[in-house]
């Protein structure tokens, strides 16, 4: 058999005394989206953390592609296709849309010199227009970002983690503070994007979880407690009395 695209065994992080994470092992496997799910203080940061390299477990192991990556500097693991945003929008707002994508594009190029001068890069200009017109911003290279909506802000964060052409792409709250439209338009892209890659994600709105995932991990105290579709999360009893709530409507 082929080793799973991503795959962590008996992960656990702690932070002094405090377990963050305790032994929780999974794999994922390409072209699906993987929703993780939890109360407040489940993990679920900590996790996305260890995932994505910027932190390293105290325990258990992470492996890409078969490739042992624990304890991997953070930036390496963009180079080899393992991207990420945050819950807290993370662009420059001063620069337009096109140069938030651009510089990210030289940074995957030239890592040690990301403002070096553009003309010796014509060829990023182009992978970063592309980056913005596959999220939906292809009207908006040259808008400022801090005048862009904030939908449209997510979804250049969004741009700026493509521009590496990543295999596994890490969205950490990605509809958060949206109303009902941006959040479908949202869901619309991630739908688009996973077709071609693996996509993990936090959220909060369960309805939307519920209609994206084709698979949800449920944390609870750091620890993994349920791992299935969508219909089997909705079922478990352990999942109902920790998270869901007896809510048959899940909203």
């Amino acid at each position: 058999m082929s080793a799973p695209l991503l795959a962590v065994e008996n992960v656990g992080r702690r932070f002094g005394g405090f377990v963050a994470l305790d032994g929780v092992t999974a794999q994922f496997e390409p072209n699906k989206v993987t929703s993780i799910i939890g109360p407040n203080g489940a993990g679920k940061s900590t996790f996305f953390n260890v995932l994505s390299g910027v932190l390293t477990p105290s325990t258990g192991s992470i492996r890409f592609k078969g490739q042992n990556l624990t304890g991997t500097r953070q930036h390496k693991f963009v180079h080899l296709g393992i991207a990420r945003s945050y819950q807290i929008t993370n662009i420059f707002p001063e620069l337009s849309a096109h140069e938030n994508v651009r510089v990210a594009a030289q940074a995957a190029r030239s890592r040690y010199n990301i403002w070096r001068n553009r003309s010796h890069f014509p060829e990023l200009g182009e992978r970063a227009d592309a980056a913005l017109d596959s999220v939906g911003l292809g009207g908006k290279h040259n808008e400022t970002a801090k005048f862009l909506a904030h939908g449209q802000q997510r979804a250049l964060e969004i741009a700026i983690a493509l521009v590496s052409d990543p295999e596994v792409l890490l969205l950490d709250e990605p509809t958060a503070g949206m109303g009902p439209e941006e959040t479908k338009d949202m869901v619309a892209l991630l739908e688009k994007l996973a077709r071609d890659r693996t996509i993990l994600l936090v959220e909060h709105k369960m309805k939307m979880i519920l209609g994206l995932s084709d698979r949800i991990l449920v944390l609870h105290h750091g620890r993994l407690i349920a791992d299935g579709s969508p219909r089997d999360i909705q079922a478990d009893p352990d999942v109902r009395r920790v998270y869901l709530g007896q809510n048959d409507g899940y909203a």
